[in-house]
């Protein structure tokens, strides 16, 4: 009798990284390669992330680099997770994201947040205001209309995105606003338990919030999670020192392109520092696939997720595309 996990899809959220020494070039050279790799590999969803002005996140024209992947790919489904709807005029992700499906039709996700994505000074510089995210209902409805069947009298009509409300569109959070939203609107939900994993009663929330639409008749929720796989603990505790890294400039408000893994992480951080970096990386699941399958299944029997998505952070793409064959090894052997 197979396991959950051999019945649950595995997707990969992506933020096209920049690697110390290299370039946004190389990070988008390598995204599509690892979007035609886990492609074959049958992962279900390839969703790139919406950021600005990070260093080492090359993904902030996400709707252009989605078609980018989803050229180079034949089978993924391709979307976001997601576009920060508060960034955007709702006609413009209507007209985006119709024009994205019109080339790639059936193939294209619109994962949607209300987060910034970026600082303070950004938030500005992309003319969204301070209190920007609290009409995020309305602006969801704003969308969703642009992309329904127009209406006889609608005098502004998204060209393309007009009748394709079949897009399907996924609320994105970290919290529980997203999840009752989503609930309210009987819309799938996407946990963000890559960076947020306090928040995971949002899921359960979700589920006891829903509310059967045209959308969906039942609840249907992806959890988002950092997964490190090697072929051993050892191998993969080390590699995971990149991710530590990482979440140790995110604490310090100072982010670098990914470092290349240390052999300790002893005398970088502090120890209120390496507690604050185990609390956002507390649902991350590092080792060799004996671990990984635990930590998966046991991700599983806590979130009762529909879905997996997968985002890993790794200085070689070699060790990247080798995390996740192994993932997609102890999901076929279950």
């Amino acid at each position: 009798m197979s396991s959950k996990l051999a019945q649950v899809p595995l997707s990969v959220l992506d933020l096209a990284p920049i690697v110390e020494g290299s370039t946004a070039a190389e990070a988008f050279r390598n995204t599509t390669r690892l979007a035609q790799h886990v492609e074959k590999l049958g992962y279900q969803r390839f969703w790139l992330a919406e950021h600005h002005n990070i260093p080492g996140v090359a993904s902030s024209a996400t709707a252009v680099l989605i078609g980018q992947v989803a050229a180079h790919t034949t089978t993924l489904r391709v979307g976001s997770g997601g576009i920060m709807l508060p960034n955007h005029a709702p006609l413009v992700i209507a007209e985006q994201f119709g024009t994205l499906e019109s080339l790639f039709p059936g193939r294209i996700d619109l994962g949607l947040g209300r987060a910034p994505g970026s600082d303070g000074l950004t938030q500005r510089a992309l003319r969204r205001g301070p209190h920007s995210g609290m009409d995020f209902p309305e602006l969801l409805e704003e969308l969703r209309g642009f992309l329904a069947e127009p209406q006889a009298n609608q005098a502004v009509r998204a060209y393309p995105g007009a009748g394709l409300s079949r897009i399907p569109i996924w609320l994105l959070g970290s919290s529980d606003f997203s999840a009752r939203l989503a609930a309210e609107l009987g819309l799938p939900f996407s946990f963000a338990g890559h960076f947020s994993p306090e928040g995971m009663a949002s899921m359960r929330l979700y589920r006891h919030l829903f509310k059967p639409s045209e959308t969906l008749q039942k609840p249907h929720a992806m959890i988002g999670v950092p997964v490190v796989a090697a072929d051993s603990d050892e191998q993969a505790q080390y590699l995971a020192t990149t991710q530590q890294q990482k979440f140790l400039g995110m604490v310090r408000n100072h982010r670098r392109p990914l470092q290349p893994p240390v052999p300790t992480m002893d005398g970088l951080w502090t120890p209120w520092e390496r507690e604050a970096v185990a609390q956002r990386l507390g649902a991350a699941i590092v080792g060799g696939p004996q671990t990984v399958r635990r930590g998966l299944e046991d991700l599983l029997a806590d979130t009762l997720a529909d879905e997996i998505m997968i985002v890993s952070d790794f200085y070689r793409l070699e060790d990247r595309l080798r995390s996740y064959e192994i993932v997609a090894e102890i999901k076929q052997a279950n």
